[in-house]
């Protein structure tokens, strides 16, 4: 698996992983790039089966596969302590990783992520699925930015929605590959394995969010004792992309905060 790894920007600069979500691709996290490079060496990258690794899944593909993959990508790149910032699946996939591999995770951030899947948000999937076998990629990418953007900001971004569109189309990462991989997180439950997550956790999410109701992140913050919750009043299920100065100041300062407590934490080790 491909990784795209920034310079460090001091000598043992912390490592942060970025994991988008359903997409798959990296490129979603532009909006938080040049602000974490600033201060840490930032690894992005696109999913099995998507943009620069693209290739066939296997029918039974899992969230743990999703993980197992990238945990793998990491090592080969000499990558043995990070933090992970994740966004809907993305989350998930640092939630597995922290269970997995808990001597690797200094830090876990969960950007409108779930411990199992949310009925409303069942729902949306099956609409959304509905739209994939009837309509093909072209209904599935123009549905897409409804459950993505509050409305006023899409209605004062036609342009760029019409941009966006064109490009998800000529990207698409096939319907197989789509619901595979869809299938994986719809499967995935953490609800009776958080007691095995140890590293700080930030949980992050919209009030408005479409797609993944707020009380997915609350219910996520009352299973993770000690973990930080911070509910934005505005910006979608992609509130990094519609809010990215606000978000970005919240995923800096909770960064700052976890990695401070794990370092406490380590000191306290006998």
């Amino acid at each position: 698996m491909n990784l795209s790894i920034s310079p460090p920007p001091f000598a043992d600069a912390p490592v942060v992983v970025l994991i988008a979500g359903l997409g798959g691709c990296g490129s979603y996290w532009l909006p938080q790039l040049a602000d974490l490079e600033q201060g840490y060496q930032v690894v992005c990258y696109d999913q099995r089966g998507t943009g620069n690794n693209p290739g066939e899944l296997p029918e039974d593909y899992t969230l743990a596969a999703m993980a197992d993959e990238l945990w793998q990508a990491l090592s080969l790149a000499g990558i043995a302590r990070f933090s992970v910032v994740g966004h809907a699946l993305g989350a998930l996939i640092g939630l597995q990783l922290a269970m997995d591999h808990p001597e690797a995770l200094s830090a876990l951030v969960c950007v409108n992520g779930w411990l199992t899947l949310h009925p409303h948000t069942r729902r949306c999937f099956q609409i959304r699925e509905r739209l994939l076998h009837a309509g093909g990629a072209q209904a599935w990418v123009e549905a897409q930015p409804l459950f993505l953007y509050p409305a006023d900001w899409m209605a004062a971004r036609q342009p760029r929605m019409e941009a966006e569109e064109a490009l998800a189309l000529a990207h698409f990462q096939g319907k197989t590959t789509l619901l595979r991989r869809l299938n994986a997180l719809k499967l995935a439950d953490f609800s009776r394995q958080t007691a095995r997550i140890h590293c700080p956790v930030q949980i992050l999410c919209a009030a408005d969010d479409l797609l993944v109701p707020s009380v997915c992140s609350a219910e996520l913050h009352a299973a993770l004792p000690g973990s930080l919750l911070t509910v934005m009043p505005r910006g979608g299920h992609a509130c990094n992309v519609t809010e990215p100065e606000a978000f970005n100041a919240l995923l800096q300062n909770g960064l700052a905060s976890l990695l401070h407590r794990h370092e406490r934490l380590l000191k306290e080790l006998p």
